[in-house]
């Protein structure tokens, strides 16, 4: 199934973290929501980002291998590549972008927010587990 999903990420304490060609990032204490897209097989990516031992390959890779980080809620939905950015504007608009992170690939602000007001972000349109 193709579609889109967020991860909610919550960072224990203030932490500094290595995210690939960003560099170094601080992150401080708290929930993040993390868009992302996978185009042949859903259940398959979202998996994989709840591994440990894995290649990094995305920004969110590096942020989820600190030991302060812990995905605490997935959401879904079935959709094409362009609810991805889609997702990522109407996050920004309630949301803290982390500027640069996860859109290398887009014309976003951010895939990567400080969220806010959680109720908005699970009021959205999309499945939880």
């Amino acid at each position: 199934m193709k579609g889109v999903y967020i991860l909610l990420i919550f960072i224990k304490k203030n932490i500094l973290a290595k995210i690939g060609a960003l560099g170094n990032l601080e992150f401080t204490k708290g929930t993040y929501a993390y868009i992302g897209s996978a185009q042949n097989n859903l259940q398959k990516r979202v998996k994989r980002h709840l591994r440990k031992n894995k290649k990094f390959h995305w920004h969110v890779d590096y942020l989820l291998k600190n030991k302060n980080t812990e995905i605490k809620k997935i959401l879904t939905k079935k959709s094409g590549k362009k609810e991805e950015c889609r997702t990522a504007q109407r996050l920004s608009e309630i949301s803290e972008p982390i500027i640069g992170f996860g859109c290398s690939d887009c014309k976003c602000k951010s895939h990567l927010f400080k969220i806010k007001d959680l109720n908005a972000i699970t009021k959205m349109d999309f499945s939880q587990k």
